[in-house]
Protein backbone atom coordinates (compact mmCIF):
# COMPACT_ATOMS: atom_id res chain seq x y z
CA UNK A 1 0.00 0.00 0.00
CA UNK A 2 1.47 3.75 -0.92
CA UNK A 3 2.24 6.24 1.34
CA UNK A 4 -1.21 7.91 -0.20
CA UNK A 5 -3.12 5.03 0.54
CA UNK A 6 -1.96 4.69 4.18
CA UNK A 7 -2.51 8.43 4.61
CA UNK A 8 -6.17 7.75 3.48
CA UNK A 9 -7.05 4.69 5.49
CA UNK A 10 -5.49 6.67 8.61
CA UNK A 11 -7.96 10.15 7.41
CA UNK A 12 -10.62 7.42 6.85
CA UNK A 13 -10.48 5.89 10.14
CA UNK A 14 -10.32 9.29 12.15
CA UNK A 15 -13.30 10.69 10.11
CA UNK A 16 -15.55 7.70 11.44
CA UNK A 17 -14.31 8.51 15.11
CA UNK A 18 -15.45 11.94 14.50
CA UNK A 19 -18.58 11.23 13.23
CA UNK A 20 -19.44 8.79 16.47
CA UNK A 21 -18.12 11.49 19.16
CA UNK A 22 -19.16 14.96 17.56
CA UNK A 23 -21.85 14.34 14.98
CA UNK A 24 -24.77 17.00 14.97
CA UNK A 25 -27.25 18.11 13.01
CA UNK A 26 -26.96 20.89 10.75
CA UNK A 27 -25.94 22.48 7.35
CA UNK A 28 -22.33 22.10 6.66
CA UNK A 29 -20.40 25.47 7.33
CA UNK A 30 -18.69 25.72 3.80
CA UNK A 31 -15.16 26.19 4.22
CA UNK A 32 -13.96 28.48 1.84
CA UNK A 33 -17.39 29.62 1.97
CA UNK A 34 -18.15 26.89 -0.77
CA UNK A 35 -20.55 23.69 -1.15
CA UNK A 36 -18.92 20.45 -1.33
CA UNK A 37 -18.55 19.01 -5.28
CA UNK A 38 -20.84 16.19 -6.13
CA UNK A 39 -18.94 12.81 -5.68
CA UNK A 40 -17.67 11.05 -8.29
CA UNK A 41 -19.57 7.56 -9.21
CA UNK A 42 -18.22 4.10 -7.47
CA UNK A 43 -19.15 1.25 -7.09
CA UNK A 44 -17.66 1.58 -3.42
CA UNK A 45 -20.65 4.52 -2.17
CA UNK A 46 -20.28 7.50 -1.60
CA UNK A 47 -18.86 9.45 1.13
CA UNK A 48 -15.93 7.69 2.41
CA UNK A 49 -14.84 5.95 -0.52
CA UNK A 50 -13.75 1.68 -0.72
CA UNK A 51 -10.31 2.04 -2.39
CA UNK A 52 -9.74 -1.77 -2.65
CA UNK A 53 -13.66 -2.15 -4.11
CA UNK A 54 -12.92 0.60 -6.95
CA UNK A 55 -9.29 -1.18 -7.41
CA UNK A 56 -11.12 -4.13 -7.64
CA UNK A 57 -13.92 -3.33 -10.15
CA UNK A 58 -11.43 -1.63 -12.46
CA UNK A 59 -9.64 -4.95 -12.24
CA UNK A 60 -12.53 -5.83 -13.66
CA UNK A 61 -13.38 -3.80 -16.03
CA UNK A 62 -16.21 -1.96 -14.26
CA UNK A 63 -16.11 1.63 -14.52
CA UNK A 64 -14.60 4.57 -12.15
CA UNK A 65 -14.55 7.45 -14.74
CA UNK A 66 -15.88 10.91 -13.93
CA UNK A 67 -14.37 13.44 -11.59
CA UNK A 68 -16.53 15.21 -8.63
CA UNK A 69 -14.37 18.42 -9.47
CA UNK A 70 -14.71 18.36 -13.32
CA UNK A 71 -11.20 17.57 -13.77
CA UNK A 72 -11.14 13.56 -15.26
CA UNK A 73 -8.89 11.30 -13.02
CA UNK A 74 -5.80 10.36 -14.31
CA UNK A 75 -6.03 6.43 -12.73
CA UNK A 76 -8.02 4.63 -10.40
CA UNK A 77 -5.96 5.64 -7.45
CA UNK A 78 -7.09 9.42 -8.47
CA UNK A 79 -10.69 8.76 -8.56
CA UNK A 80 -10.95 6.67 -5.00
CA UNK A 81 -8.57 9.75 -3.41
CA UNK A 82 -11.03 11.85 -4.97
CA UNK A 83 -13.71 10.63 -2.98
CA UNK A 84 -12.61 10.07 0.04
CA UNK A 85 -11.54 13.42 -0.25
CA UNK A 86 -14.90 14.35 -0.74
CA UNK A 87 -16.05 12.62 2.60
CA UNK A 88 -13.25 14.02 4.67
CA UNK A 89 -14.48 17.75 3.37
CA UNK A 90 -18.07 17.00 4.23
CA UNK A 91 -17.14 16.00 7.65
CA UNK A 92 -14.41 19.38 7.75
CA UNK A 93 -17.80 21.39 6.65
CA UNK A 94 -19.67 19.74 9.57
CA UNK A 95 -17.24 20.52 12.26
CA UNK A 96 -16.62 24.23 11.09
CA UNK A 97 -20.08 24.78 10.79
CA UNK A 98 -20.71 23.27 14.57
CA UNK A 99 -17.96 25.58 15.31
CA UNK A 100 -19.52 28.59 13.71
CA UNK A 101 -22.67 27.96 16.02
CA UNK A 102 -21.06 27.15 19.15
CA UNK A 103 -19.42 30.47 18.12
CA UNK A 104 -22.17 32.58 17.61
CA UNK A 105 -23.29 31.01 21.43
CA UNK A 106 -20.42 32.35 22.51
CA UNK A 107 -20.26 36.22 21.46
CA UNK A 108 -23.79 36.29 22.60
CA UNK A 109 -23.09 35.26 25.98
CA UNK A 110 -20.44 37.32 26.15
CA UNK A 111 -22.14 40.23 25.08
CA UNK A 112 -25.02 39.78 27.63
CA UNK A 113 -22.16 39.44 30.19
CA UNK A 114 -20.43 42.49 29.34
CA UNK A 115 -24.29 44.22 29.14
CA UNK A 116 -25.72 42.40 32.51
CA UNK A 117 -22.07 44.20 34.11
CA UNK A 118 -22.55 47.34 32.91
CA UNK A 119 -26.11 47.23 34.45
CA UNK A 120 -24.70 45.92 37.36
CA UNK A 121 -21.89 48.78 37.74
CA UNK A 122 -24.89 51.63 37.45
CA UNK A 123 -27.07 49.41 40.33
CA UNK A 124 -23.97 49.59 42.19
CA UNK A 125 -23.73 53.44 41.65
CA UNK A 126 -27.57 54.06 42.32
CA UNK A 127 -27.74 51.91 45.30
CA UNK A 128 -24.49 54.06 46.93
CA UNK A 129 -26.39 57.03 46.36
CA UNK A 130 -29.61 55.72 47.88
CA UNK A 131 -27.33 54.46 50.96
CA UNK A 132 -25.91 58.25 51.16
CA UNK A 133 -29.17 59.79 50.66
CA UNK A 134 -30.89 57.56 53.09
CA UNK A 135 -28.11 58.40 55.73
CA UNK A 136 -28.88 61.95 55.01
CA UNK A 137 -32.66 61.91 55.44
CA UNK A 138 -31.98 60.06 58.34
CA UNK A 139 -29.78 62.68 60.53
CA UNK A 140 -32.57 65.55 59.26
CA UNK A 141 -35.18 63.31 60.80
CA UNK A 142 -33.42 62.85 63.86
CA UNK A 143 -32.54 66.80 64.47
CA UNK A 144 -36.23 67.14 63.76
CA UNK A 145 -37.30 65.26 65.94
CA UNK A 146 -34.87 66.52 68.96
CA UNK A 147 -35.74 69.98 67.93
CA UNK A 148 -39.39 68.99 68.02
CA UNK A 149 -39.13 67.49 72.05
CA UNK A 150 -37.20 70.34 72.93
CA UNK A 151 -40.02 72.39 72.07
CA UNK A 152 -42.84 70.50 72.41
CA UNK A 153 -43.24 71.25 76.90
CA UNK A 154 -46.87 73.53 76.57
CA UNK A 155 -49.54 73.12 74.20
CA UNK A 156 -50.33 75.49 71.64
CA UNK A 157 -53.16 77.19 73.30
CA UNK A 158 -51.66 78.08 76.39
CA UNK A 159 -48.63 79.52 74.70
CA UNK A 160 -50.97 81.87 72.52
CA UNK A 161 -52.34 82.80 76.07
CA UNK A 162 -49.09 83.36 78.19
CA UNK A 163 -48.08 85.11 74.87
CA UNK A 164 -46.47 88.73 74.92
CA UNK A 165 -47.40 89.36 71.43
CA UNK A 166 -50.07 86.95 69.91
CA UNK A 167 -49.11 88.06 66.81
CA UNK A 168 -45.65 86.85 66.76
CA UNK A 169 -47.02 83.37 68.20
CA UNK A 170 -49.28 83.10 65.51
CA UNK A 171 -46.66 83.67 63.17
CA UNK A 172 -44.07 81.10 64.87
CA UNK A 173 -47.64 78.17 64.68
CA UNK A 174 -47.85 79.07 60.77
CA UNK A 175 -44.10 78.39 60.58
CA UNK A 176 -44.26 75.62 62.76
CA UNK A 177 -47.17 74.13 61.13
CA UNK A 178 -44.93 74.21 57.84
CA UNK A 179 -42.29 72.44 60.05
CA UNK A 180 -44.60 69.92 60.64
CA UNK A 181 -45.34 69.66 56.99
CA UNK A 182 -42.07 69.42 56.30
CA UNK A 183 -41.10 66.85 59.07
CA UNK A 184 -43.80 64.59 57.34
CA UNK A 185 -42.61 65.23 53.48
CA UNK A 186 -39.24 63.84 55.01
CA UNK A 187 -40.64 61.05 56.37
CA UNK A 188 -42.53 60.10 53.33
CA UNK A 189 -39.06 60.76 51.48
CA UNK A 190 -37.43 58.40 53.69
CA UNK A 191 -39.33 55.41 53.57
CA UNK A 192 -39.38 55.93 49.76
CA UNK A 193 -35.51 55.82 49.61
CA UNK A 194 -35.83 52.81 51.76
CA UNK A 195 -37.95 50.92 49.39
CA UNK A 196 -36.10 52.24 46.48
CA UNK A 197 -32.99 50.52 47.91
CA UNK A 198 -34.28 47.75 48.70
CA UNK A 199 -35.72 47.13 44.42
CA UNK A 200 -32.33 48.43 43.56
CA UNK A 201 -30.32 45.55 45.82
CA UNK A 202 -32.92 43.18 44.26
CA UNK A 203 -32.20 43.54 41.17
CA UNK A 204 -28.71 43.72 41.19
CA UNK A 205 -28.67 40.83 42.92
CA UNK A 206 -30.90 39.38 39.68
CA UNK A 207 -28.29 40.99 37.66
CA UNK A 208 -25.89 39.10 39.60
CA UNK A 209 -27.52 35.89 38.85
CA UNK A 210 -27.95 36.31 35.18
CA UNK A 211 -24.14 37.21 34.88
CA UNK A 212 -23.04 34.23 36.49
CA UNK A 213 -25.51 32.27 33.91
CA UNK A 214 -23.99 33.95 31.02
CA UNK A 215 -20.88 33.05 31.98
CA UNK A 216 -21.24 29.46 32.28
CA UNK A 217 -23.15 29.79 28.71
CA UNK A 218 -20.08 31.03 27.77
CA UNK A 219 -17.27 28.92 28.96
CA UNK A 220 -19.74 25.81 27.72
CA UNK A 221 -19.69 27.44 23.92
CA UNK A 222 -16.39 27.89 24.41
CA UNK A 223 -15.30 24.28 25.08
CA UNK A 224 -17.44 23.48 22.20
CA UNK A 225 -15.50 25.69 19.81
CA UNK A 226 -12.29 24.15 20.90
CA UNK A 227 -13.88 20.68 20.44
CA UNK A 228 -14.59 21.21 17.02
CA UNK A 229 -11.73 23.14 15.70
CA UNK A 230 -9.59 20.68 17.45
CA UNK A 231 -11.49 17.39 15.80
CA UNK A 232 -11.30 19.84 12.03
CA UNK A 233 -7.00 19.86 12.28
CA UNK A 234 -7.12 16.40 13.94
CA UNK A 235 -8.85 15.05 10.40
CA UNK A 236 -6.71 17.65 8.62
CA UNK A 237 -3.74 16.66 10.23
CA UNK A 238 -4.02 13.65 8.59
CA UNK A 239 -3.34 13.85 4.84
CA UNK A 240 -0.65 14.59 3.10
CA UNK A 241 0.36 17.59 1.27
CA UNK A 242 0.00 16.36 -2.07
CA UNK A 243 -3.76 15.18 -0.68
CA UNK A 244 -4.44 18.55 1.31
CA UNK A 245 -2.98 20.37 -2.12
CA UNK A 246 -6.30 18.49 -4.00
CA UNK A 247 -8.56 18.92 -1.45
CA UNK A 248 -8.19 22.69 -1.76
CA UNK A 249 -8.08 22.47 -5.57
CA UNK A 250 -11.98 20.17 -5.38
CA UNK A 251 -12.62 22.86 -2.60
CA UNK A 252 -11.95 25.81 -5.64
CA UNK A 253 -13.87 24.05 -8.09
CA UNK A 254 -16.72 23.95 -6.17
CA UNK A 255 -17.33 26.96 -4.74
CA UNK A 256 -16.66 28.16 -8.79
CA UNK A 257 -19.51 25.76 -9.73
CA UNK A 258 -21.56 26.91 -7.24
CA UNK A 259 -20.72 31.11 -8.05
CA UNK A 260 -21.55 30.43 -11.77
CA UNK A 261 -24.62 28.60 -11.50
CA UNK A 262 -25.62 31.12 -8.78
CA UNK A 263 -24.93 34.11 -11.42
CA UNK A 264 -26.04 32.28 -14.61
CA UNK A 265 -29.76 31.89 -12.47
CA UNK A 266 -30.02 35.85 -13.41
CA UNK A 267 -30.18 36.94 -9.49
CA UNK A 268 -28.23 39.96 -10.43
CA UNK A 269 -30.22 40.81 -13.49
CA UNK A 270 -31.72 44.21 -11.81
CA UNK A 271 -29.35 44.58 -9.33
CA UNK A 272 -27.60 48.10 -9.70
CA UNK A 273 -28.01 50.00 -6.36
CA UNK A 274 -25.39 52.13 -5.33
CA UNK A 275 -23.54 52.02 -1.85
CA UNK A 276 -25.07 54.77 0.73
CA UNK A 277 -22.40 57.16 2.21
CA UNK A 278 -21.84 54.74 5.53
CA UNK A 279 -22.21 51.96 3.22
CA UNK A 280 -18.70 52.63 1.47
CA UNK A 281 -17.22 53.60 4.71
CA UNK A 282 -18.06 49.80 6.23
CA UNK A 283 -16.84 48.61 2.93
CA UNK A 284 -13.85 50.95 3.06
CA UNK A 285 -13.12 49.23 6.95
CA UNK A 286 -14.15 45.93 6.18
CA UNK A 287 -11.76 45.53 2.77
CA UNK A 288 -8.72 46.71 5.15
CA UNK A 289 -9.02 43.56 6.94
CA UNK A 290 -8.10 41.44 3.76
CA UNK A 291 -5.25 39.03 4.93
CA UNK A 292 -6.00 38.98 8.42
CA UNK A 293 -6.70 36.03 10.16
CA UNK A 294 -9.82 34.31 11.08
CA UNK A 295 -10.39 33.82 15.22
CA UNK A 296 -13.30 33.11 16.60
CA UNK A 297 -14.63 35.46 19.32
CA UNK A 298 -12.53 37.91 18.09
CA UNK A 299 -13.45 41.58 16.48
CA UNK A 300 -10.30 43.16 15.78
CA UNK A 301 -8.22 44.88 15.52
CA UNK A 302 -5.47 42.32 14.34
CA UNK A 303 -8.02 39.14 13.70
CA UNK A 304 -11.99 38.81 12.97
CA UNK A 305 -14.38 36.40 12.99
CA UNK A 306 -17.10 36.90 10.47
CA UNK A 307 -19.89 39.21 12.75
CA UNK A 308 -16.67 40.33 14.46
CA UNK A 309 -15.65 42.00 10.68
CA UNK A 310 -19.03 43.13 9.91
CA UNK A 311 -19.93 44.30 13.26
CA UNK A 312 -16.86 46.43 13.53
CA UNK A 313 -16.99 47.59 9.55
CA UNK A 314 -20.30 49.73 10.23
CA UNK A 315 -19.74 50.72 13.73
CA UNK A 316 -16.59 52.23 11.88
CA UNK A 317 -18.87 53.73 9.98
CA UNK A 318 -21.47 55.03 12.64
CA UNK A 319 -23.52 52.52 13.04
CA UNK A 320 -23.57 50.50 16.13
CA UNK A 321 -25.25 46.89 15.09
CA UNK A 322 -25.52 43.47 16.95
CA UNK A 323 -22.56 41.52 17.16
CA UNK A 324 -23.83 38.13 16.05
CA UNK A 325 -24.88 36.98 12.85
CA UNK A 326 -28.11 35.57 14.24
CA UNK A 327 -28.68 38.66 16.04
CA UNK A 328 -27.85 40.64 12.90
CA UNK A 329 -30.49 39.05 11.24
CA UNK A 330 -33.19 39.28 13.39
CA UNK A 331 -33.26 42.76 14.32
CA UNK A 332 -31.78 44.53 11.14
CA UNK A 333 -34.20 45.13 8.50
CA UNK A 334 -34.47 43.39 6.20
CA UNK A 335 -34.13 43.89 2.06
CA UNK A 336 -34.62 41.76 -1.48
CA UNK A 337 -31.79 40.47 -3.22
CA UNK A 338 -32.83 42.33 -6.05
CA UNK A 339 -32.58 45.66 -4.08
CA UNK A 340 -29.40 44.44 -2.17
CA UNK A 341 -26.22 47.31 -2.53
CA UNK A 342 -22.37 47.48 -1.22
CA UNK A 343 -22.25 47.53 2.24
CA UNK A 344 -25.36 45.75 3.10
CA UNK A 345 -24.85 41.73 5.12
CA UNK A 346 -25.57 38.85 3.54
CA UNK A 347 -26.59 36.16 6.08
CA UNK A 348 -25.90 32.80 5.16
CA UNK A 349 -27.22 28.99 5.88
CA UNK A 350 -30.98 28.40 7.79
CA UNK A 351 -29.49 29.06 10.73
CA UNK A 352 -28.04 32.57 10.53
CA UNK A 353 -24.41 30.95 11.39
CA UNK A 354 -22.23 33.31 8.70
CA UNK A 355 -22.45 36.60 7.62
CA UNK A 356 -20.32 38.75 4.84
CA UNK A 357 -20.37 42.32 3.18
CA UNK A 358 -21.75 42.73 0.03
CA UNK A 359 -19.44 44.50 -2.18
CA UNK A 360 -21.29 44.27 -5.72
CA UNK A 361 -20.89 42.61 -9.09
CA UNK A 362 -21.80 39.51 -6.81
CA UNK A 363 -18.87 39.43 -4.52
CA UNK A 364 -18.52 39.58 -0.93
CA UNK A 365 -15.88 39.96 2.00
CA UNK A 366 -15.70 37.95 4.80
CA UNK A 367 -13.82 36.33 7.71
CA UNK A 368 -14.33 32.38 6.31
CA UNK A 369 -13.58 30.26 9.19
CA UNK A 370 -10.64 28.88 11.36
CA UNK A 371 -7.09 28.46 9.12
CA UNK A 372 -8.64 30.75 6.67
CA UNK A 373 -7.97 35.00 6.70
CA UNK A 374 -10.62 37.99 5.55
CA UNK A 375 -10.58 37.39 2.16
CA UNK A 376 -13.07 38.25 -1.04
CA UNK A 377 -15.09 35.54 -2.67
CA UNK A 378 -18.11 35.35 -4.46
CA UNK A 379 -21.71 35.71 -2.67
CA UNK A 380 -23.42 32.71 -4.01
CA UNK A 381 -21.15 29.78 -3.13
CA UNK A 382 -23.07 29.44 -0.06
CA UNK A 383 -26.83 28.92 0.55
CA UNK A 384 -28.36 32.94 1.63
CA UNK A 385 -31.18 32.96 3.62
CA UNK A 386 -31.38 36.56 3.22
CA UNK A 387 -29.91 40.61 3.04
CA UNK A 388 -29.89 42.71 6.01
CA UNK A 389 -29.69 46.37 6.07
CA UNK A 390 -27.86 48.43 9.00
CA UNK A 391 -28.43 51.92 7.46
CA UNK A 392 -31.66 51.08 6.35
Amino acid sequence: MGSGQRSLTTAAIALVCAVTVLSAPGTAFASASAPKPPPAPSSGGQGGGDASADAKNSADGGSTDGSSAGTPPTSTEDTATDAQLEAVQEKLDKLYHQAAVATDAYNAAEEKAESQSARIAELNRQIDAAKAKLGELQDRAGAAARAQYRGGTLPPEMQLWLSEDPQKFLDGAQLARQGQQATMGLIDELKQTKTDLGKLSSDASDRYEKLEANRKEKASAKKRVKKRIAAAETLQDQLEAKEKERLAKLEEEAARQAQTAWLDSGVLKDVNTKASAAGREAVAFATDQIGKPYVWGAEGPNSYDCSGLTSQAWLAAGHAIPRTSQEQWKRLPHVALADMRPGDLIIYFEDASHVAMYLGDGKIVHAPRPGRTVTIAGAGTMPILGVVRPDA
